[in-house]
């Protein structure tokens, strides 16, 4: 199950950047409809478009509003950066000094000595 939710994220990323490949695919589709309704030669003998006009306009039509979507992002981003800059100051705190001193030293020599390296415990198994 989790493969499969994968994937189906994995494509909705990649779905932006592929609005042009729908964009022919959906023309391919249709392209005998196109041809006959709404292209530009459809009246003439020898056709040689064939529709292609229109795919033209589409692609076009898609590369303008994803320029436009573009630019309304980059004024949002720069209307962010603007709006998060502003001036922290911060203040120091006091801090009180205490009369006794922080250090410990031995007056006397040390015990012993242990030449033993630790060892974790052994797991049984």
């Amino acid at each position: 199950m989790k493969k499969y939710i994968v994937i189906l994220l994995c494509g909705l990323i990649f779905l932006p950047s592929m609005g042009s490949t729908f964009v022919y695919v959906s023309f391919k589709l249709n392209q005998q409809e196109i041809a006959r309704t709404i292209c530009i030669q459809r009246k003439q003998v020898f056709n040689s478009c064939n529709g292609r006009c229109q795919l033209q306009k589409s692609l076009k039509k898609y590369s303008d509003n994803e320029k436009q979507m573009q630019d309304s992002l980059k004024e949002k981003l720069e209307v962010v950066y603007i709006c998060t800059s502003s001036e922290i100051n911060f203040i120091s705190p006091i801090i009180a000094e205490s009369p006794e001193d922080d250090f410990s030293f031995l007056n006397s020599k040390p015990v012993g000595i242990s030449l033993s390296t630790f060892r974790p415990p052994a797991a049984i198994l």
